[in-house]
């Protein structure tokens, strides 16, 4: 018993409760800013003067530095947690970025500014606590067993909540007990800002339909066509090499018309309700099917080949499925969840408000230029927008997509109160909805959720807690994966 409990210690004086927020929060610093900033790379506006051919303002290297304090007569320091609490000041460090602008293909200025403050996580590698020693967080005035994972917004700590929800990029196909198709598929496909809910059904006239953004219900292998896998025998065979299925061969009957990518294309487009000239039509479809179905894929026209083979997957799975050689897949099994922590909460909202900043500089920009002046890039740039935006949201808790309540006041009645607050997952369904299988207590739970934490009424088993020695696991790199896998012999499809 006695070794059990110096392990069970040992384990903690190595490993914070909230190590996976913290990661999390670190990894959006390092990597997570940049990666929205190359999203949104060159700024093109739409008005330039009259003598310029071509006005390109690109954005280069963001970084952050630790927390700073501005006073009233400029000057600037170091500022503690400690202080933040008592002056009701936020804890935040200064953004900065490189921008130039390009007039011709020929660079005219280059300068590094500020774009705003970021709210920095206690205990994070960007805070001044970071690696302090007991004895150092006692001089500063902390609790040196405070774990860290909160902000400190206008002297207020606050905690963001983690967020379950179900995982991208993954084909679910369950059993419909009301509606037109007796089995469904849902996926939803991320890329950057985008989130698009994929939709796969069979109706009673025995054709697959796919719908997804504004493309409601259009025959899916007029869409592999559209993609170019154009003859039905590569169809067949890219849907199962094995076995011949009689349900392909009655979608494939009913198109057999439909020869080319193009002619498909253009029966899509008129199913979807675009009314112009055939060559815009037929235009207007791929760019839609480039942009919006599966981008989590790529979005170049090099992308559709793999993006047919996807959906001929899709087919296979959903026939397997609604004839019982496969299951259905649970929605609750936690291996098709994902934990949004606070560094990818963070990055949703960084990558609207970048969105914001970028659409006033451009007003800024134009505005001038509608005057005959070519303004310099480092005027127009109001740094205030971008910090007064997050902090709005952190201190409301009122987040992108309509969410509410992400970021909350922190608990201190006890320190379990704490602890318990700090380890918070939320999940996006309403209280006010039955959903008796997503409140249930699910077998995949074990040493994730604390079977015990969730309170009682109407929000019992969609607020829950993780358990104690609960590690979340961060986002690998795809291409890290293949890589290993192609060494493994795995060879690739396109």
């Amino acid at each position: 018993m006695r070794k059990s409990n110096l392990l069970v210690k040992k384990f903690f004086e190595d490993n914070s409760f909230v190590e996976s927020d913290i990661k999390s929060f670190n990894n959006f610093i390092d990597n997570g800013l940049q990666i929205i900033i190359d999203e949104n790379k060159y700024v093109e506006p739409t008005i330039i003067p009259h003598n310029v051919d071509e006005f390109k303002i690109r954005l280069d290297k963001i970084w952050v530095e630790k927390p700073m304090i501005t006073e009233a007569d400029g000057s600037k320091r170091k500022v503690f947690p400690i202080e933040a609490r008592l002056r009701k000041i936020s804890y935040s460090a200064p953004v900065f970025i490189e921008i130039s602008a390009h007039i011709n293909g020929v660079q005219r200025e280059s300068f590094v500014t500020q774009i705003g403050d970021i709210p920095i996580m206690l205990h994070s590698k960007y805070c001044h606590l970071y690696k302090m020693s007991r004895d150092q967080l006692i001089e500063q005035g902390e609790d040196p067993d405070d774990p860290g994972n909160y902000f400190i917004i206008n002297g207020t700590e606050k905690v963001l909540i983690n967020i379950e929800d179900l995982g991208a990029d993954k084909m679910l196909i369950s059993k419909n007990t009301t509606g037109v198709s007796a089995y469904s598929g849902q996926l939803f496909s991320e890329h950057g800002s985008y989130k698009i809910l994929h939709n796969i059904e069979r109706l009673k006239d025995g054709i697959f339909y796919f719908s997804f953004t504004r493309v409601k219900r259009i025959p899916l292998v007029v869409l592999i066509k559209a993609l170019g896998i154009t003859k039905d025998e590569d169809i067949m065979r890219l849907v199962s090499s094995d076995k011949q299925y009689d349900e392909i061969i009655i979608n494939l009957y009913e198109f057999v018309n439909i020869k080319t990518a193009e002619d498909a294309q253009d029966y899509l487009a008129k199913k979807s309700g675009i009314t112009q000239s055939k060559e815009q039509r037929v235009e207007r479809m791929q760019e839609i099917m480039d942009k919006y179905l599966l981008p989590h894929i790529g979005t170049t026209t090099e992308d559709r080949s793999m993006k047919a083979y996807n959906l001929c997957k899709f087919i296979k799975k959903f026939i397997q499925v609604s004839t019982g050689e496969i299951p259905i897949d649970d929605k609750d099994h936690y291996a098709n969840k994902r934990l949004k922590l606070s560094g990818d909460l963070l990055a949703d909202l960084f990558r609207v408000n970048i969105k914001v900043l970028i659409g006033d500089l451009l007003y800024n920009f134009q505005r001038i230029v509608k005057r005959g002046k070519l303004p310099s890039i480092k005027v127009i740039i109001r740094e205030k927008l971008l910090t007064s935006r997050i902090y709005s949201s952190m201190a409301t808790g009122n987040w992108v997509g309509g969410r509410k309540g992400i970021s909350q006041r922190i608990q201190r009645l006890n320190f379990l109160d704490t602890m318990s607050h700090l380890q918070r997952v939320v999940s996006p369904l309403s209280a006010s909805q039955e959903n008796f299988e997503a409140r249930a207590l699910h077998s995949t739970h074990l040493g994730r959720l604390c079977p015990n934490e969730t309170p009682e009424g109407t929000n019992i088993g969609l607020r829950k807690n993780l358990a104690l020695m609960a590690t979340i696991s961060e986002n690998s790199d795809s291409e890290d994966v293949m890589k290993q896998l192609k060494s493994y012999g795995l060879k690739e499809v396109r």
